[in-house]
């Protein structure tokens, strides 16, 4: 069975094949999971020669973008009224393997009176893997620990048995082996005592497990860098290609065994005092207290969430995080959808070291194993600070039975500084100022040695922004004295932290002011006329040059330009503002995001990540019978070596048609090059990636005029003052210049 995540439970069965529905995009219930994978064992028993199963995934089989939308009242055309509500039946489908040889399958099946019927059962072509499992993960950890290789040579750079832990992943790419082994690679570590931090000390072998089997296929050892005499760096092997595997793996990396790191550099401060004994923590940090004492200022039913003006569907995904539908805003009265689905697709962390084995390091985060699965449960006063709300989630594990994870998605507010303030300079001038609230959803996930921290913010004046941020350990391997790291950092003694990039792919399903939409390019460049011209005698002219985006092939990949500030809207043409005579749209800021990647464009990652060699992509939606276009990567990436038929390269390479005022689906590609620091270790402070959208010609004046200013009497000097304080008596009737 799958290793719960922090705070999972495995969730027992009730009567109740469906659970608590609210809207049509609730995700499966723990009940509905249960019952759906027993359906599927009963059919697989009736139907079919399969003896044993390991299921990977049961999830909700999402109903047409329309019916939801007709369900919830939500019009598709501007100012229109929504459409007449239809049946909507609730499908979920499940991918599994067969327990015993190792080929995939997926079922679809539909809730007929109260009762899960298969709708379909087929295999999947050869080759192709769904996710790597929690549990498929922990097994490998099992396998590594009990091989007698791996504990002849853990022995031999002096590790017991009992101390060698494994990091598991996804191989990525290597076709030294066939496409159809379920294949994991384990990167070692060792472990002296109980919660040391493991990462400190690194192994100098990678063992390769196949998971079907159970067993250790093959271990590799990474070739060393050295210094030449004439200053320059080379590998120890002739070159970075991996060695055929009839030859010795360790003879051919021609480099002595390494001893892993022996000293310590812990995390938790009961164990950094056992190697520190002057370590201290802080105490001159006074509290610092979030309290709400009226209570919140949002409401929940179910997974559904209003907030001032908004209103929205929040879901969980095992595979996504979290998953934002319905996304609308109530605009004095008139009911205007923005999105009708927000999340992060895809991600990928492809590491610059070019020598086996290291080179296949590029795990997909989502794709490969799935941020749900990887969340954390939150604590109150920890991870997320004031009055909180929490959701929780469930995924299946291998033997079908629904883990659920508490307090997996968190629902707060926070003060976010002034929204908006003017004062009138002159002599009895008023002023006012408006401090901004904004709504928080985040979840927290930790994949092996890091931690994502995403946080969806939703603002008073109609913005939208998400922050990624990233933490926890460096993945880091073993060096010898004095070896030159040209691909990576020494961020302590023999611990090379390699250079990478985070990459991440966020789908932007629009739906402003209904579900034909377009995408408005614009760059700002100076004009032409020279300096002293009597079109631009002082040489200061610029303008913005818009041209929409048409053509799906021409027009459906496009790059980020700093030198012509380059951006991107999100509009509805269909309706114009009353007074710029634009379109109403959203504009999409991303610059700090933009990043290109490092890779060349015919590696094995540039190959699998196609969504990477662009910073925008914009396809035609279509929906089939199992949902929408959803994963720029695929559906299923392990193990892909090549570019998937259903990635967002081939949609819009081989797609054909108009991307302007059609049902049009966007992938924005942001990220950060990561150049380790030792400041970066132990734990590496959290580093930010930002995106947002802000309305443009979407509001007929600034959405937030109606904020009410704020006089919190809580707030106080912080020191004694001699005297009376005065404050700014400036607003109507001499009050503070925020209670107006």
């Amino acid at each position: 069975m799958d290793a719960p995540t922090l705070g999972s439970t495995v969730h027992l069965s009730t009567a109740d094949k469906r659970g608590s529905v609210d809207h049509p995009l609730d995700p499966l219930t723990p009940d509905e999971i249960n019952a759906v994978t027993l359906t599927v064992r009963k059919y697989i028993v009736e139907h079919t020669e399969i003896k044993a199963v390991k299921f990977v995934t049961c999830i909700l089989s999402p109903p047409p973008k329309r019916a939801v939308l007709a369900a919830m009242g939500i019009p598709v055309t501007p100012g229109g009224k929504p459409e007449a509500p239809t049946k909507i039946v609730r499908k979920a489908e499940s991918d599994f393997f067969d327990a015993l040889n190792g080929a995939a399958y997926n079922a679809v099946l539909a809730l007929v009176d109260g009762e899960w019927k298969v709708e379909s059962l087929d295999r999947l072509p050869e080759g192709t893997q769904p996710n790597i499992t929690v549990g498929e993960l922990i097994q490998c950890e099992i396998i590594v620990q009990k091989d007698p290789r791996v504990q002849a040579l853990a022995k031999e750079v002096g590790i017991e048995p009992h101390q060698i832990f494994a990091d598991g992943w996804v191989i990525g790419w290597d076709d030294r082996f066939p496409k159809d082994r379920r294949l994991a690679q384990a990167f070692l570590f060792a472990r002296f005592s109980k919660h040391e931090n493991l990462y400190a000390h690194p192994l100098d072998f990678v063992p390769v497990i196949d998971i079907i089997a159970g067993k250790i296929i093959h271990i590799d050892f990474p070739p060393a860098w050295r210094k030449e005499a004439d200053g320059s760096v080379k590998l120890s092997v002739p070159t970075t290609q991996p060695q055929p595997l009839s030859d010795d793996a360790f003879l051919g990396a021609n480099r002595p065994r390494i001893q892993p790191p022996l000293a310590r550099y812990d995390f938790l401060s009961d164990l950094i005092k056992e190697t520190e004994p002057n370590y201290k923590e802080r105490d001159d940090v006074k509290p610092l207290h979030v309290i709400q004492p009226e209570g919140v200022s949002f409401k929940m039913q179910g997974n559904i969430l209003e907030w001032q003006k908004w209103k929205m569907h929040i879901a969980y995904s095992f595979r996504e995080g979290v998953v934002l539908s319905t996304i609308t805003y109530n605009d004095d009265g008139e009911i205007r959808p923005i999105f009708y689905r927000l999340s992060i697709a895809e991600m990928v962390v492809p590491y610059g070291s070019p020598e086996s084995p290291h080179s296949r390091k590029f795990a997909f985060d989502s794709g490969e194993y799935g941020m749900g699965i990887m969340a954390n449960e939150l604590s109150l006063g920890c991870d997320c600070l004031g009055k909180i709300h929490y959701l929780s989630g469930a995924f299946v594990d291998n033997l079908g039975a629904a883990v659920e994870v508490k307090n997996v998605i968190c629902i707060h507010e926070e003060d976010a500084g002034v929204l908006w303030k003017h004062s009138d300079y002159r002599p009895g001038g008023r002023s006012r100022t408006v401090r901004s609230r904004r709504l928080v959803v985040s979840m927290v996930c930790t994949l092996a040695n890091y931690e994502y921290i995403w946080n969806y913010y939703f603002y008073q004046d109609g913005n939208i922004e998400l922050e990624i941020r990233l933490t926890g350990i460096l993945q880091v391997s073993v060096t010898d004295s004095d070896e030159p790291v040209p691909h990576g950092t020494t961020v302590a003694p023999r611990v090379n932290a390699q250079f990478h990039q985070h990459i991440f792919s966020l789908r932007v399903d629009p739906m402003l002011d209904g579900l034909q939409n377009s995408v408005i390019e614009s760059e700002i460049v100076g004009v032409d006329a020279l300096t002293g011209s009597k079109e631009n005698f002082a040489g200061n002219a610029f303008v913005i040059k818009d041209r929409v985006l048409k053509s799906q092939v021409e027009d459906g990949a496009r790059d980020f330009d700093w030198a012509s500030e380059r951006r991107w809207r999100i509009a509805n043409l269909n309706k114009t503002h009353y007074s710029s005579g634009k379109p109403p749209s959203y504009t999409i800021m991303m610059k700090g995001g933009a990043v290109p990647l490092l890779a060349k464009q015919d590696s094995w990652v540039a190959r699998r990540a196609s969504f990477a060699h662009r910073q925008l992509w914009v396809v035609r939606d279509e929906e089939g019978p199992k949902g929408s276009r959803l994963f720029p990567s695929g559906r299923y990436v392990p193990q892909t070596r090549e570019e998937p038929k259903d990635s967002v390269g081939k949609w819009v390479n081989e797609g054909s048609g108009s991307i302007d005022n059609e049902d049009i689906v966007l992938f924005l590609t942001l990220g950060t090059t990561h150049i380790p620091r030792p400041e970066d270790w132990p734990v590496m402070p959290v580093e930010h990636i930002n995106v947002l959208f802000k309305p443009s010609s979407f509001f007929t004046k600034n959405p937030s005029m109606d904020v009410a200013g704020t006089n919190d009497h809580h707030s106080q000097p912080a020191f004694e003052t001699v005297g009376i304080i005065e404050h700014h008596a400036n607003a109507e009737n001499g009050t503070t210049c925020c209670a107006n």
